[in-house]
């Protein structure tokens, strides 16, 4: 697998090298679970991103654009990322995720297609929970559920803002603990803290408005 050095992290941000795609190492073959409770690993959001930014081309893609278009968005929204560097396209096309419609794949960049089994795989990982948290993990794989959760129908997209809803609401009450309990202390920790809770409220409450539309249109009252 290719590992980049850290003077070409440092250019990552503004000229992500396709070759950072084409690693391919062979104990990644057995990977096939996420983490124990459910939630995706960096590396299934990788899979997530690609496969899922390959069914929105609804058509084939060459493997270079595809590489270059999965790089780009996850390096907009989380930055540079070594996590994110070493998941190669080459190990979708050998899981049978992609297939090319024409020529071999990397070596004469050929277009690629999704397929059925990749199509499930990108069902599966669209529908992993979760955790309440706040990372650079966690904000990629949600910002990646908003950008394909309308391949998905619309009970199981309710479920997923459901699922989100829940998530934000761990992550007030976790807060809420961690301020009442060092509210007395001076600094500035207590006024951080408020400014996080008014964020995650902000957010709780345009998921529940989103989540009132999808169940309106998935369950129209007659």
């Amino acid at each position: 697998m290719f590992l980049a050095n850290r003077s070409q992290i440092r250019h990552i941000s503004t000229a992500w090298p396709q070759v950072l795609w084409y690693g391919f190492d062979r104990e990644e073959q057995d990977r096939k679970n996420m983490y124990a409770d459910n939630t995706l690993t960096p590396k299934e959001a990788v899979r997530l991103c690609a496969l899922g930014t390959l069914a929105l081309s609804n058509e084939a893609m060459r493997y270079s654009v595809l590489a270059h278009a999965a790089r780009h968005f996850m390096s907009r929204v989380t930055g540079p990322s070594l996590e994110l560097m070493g998941t190669s396209l080459e190990l979708l096309k050998f899981e049978g995720l992609i297939a090319p419609s024409d020529g071999q794949g990397m070596e004469d960049d050929a277009a690629m297609d999704l397929t059925e089994k990749g199509r499930a795989e990108l069902q599966k990982l669209l529908t992993a929970r979760v955790r309440a948290e706040s990372n650079d993990l966690n904000k990629l794989i949600i910002t990646l559920k908003f950008r394909f959760l309308h391949l998905l129908p619309l009970e199981e997209q309710c479920n997923q803002v459901d699922s989100l809803c829940d998530a934000a609401q761990a992550e007030l009450s976790r807060l809420g603990d961690l301020r009442d309990n060092h509210c007395s202390e001076t600094g500035h920790l207590t006024a951080w803290l408020d400014h996080d809770l008014d964020l995650v409220e902000k957010r709780l409450e345009w998921l529940e408005g989103l989540r009132n539309d999808l169940y309106e249109k998935a369950f129209p009252k007659t």
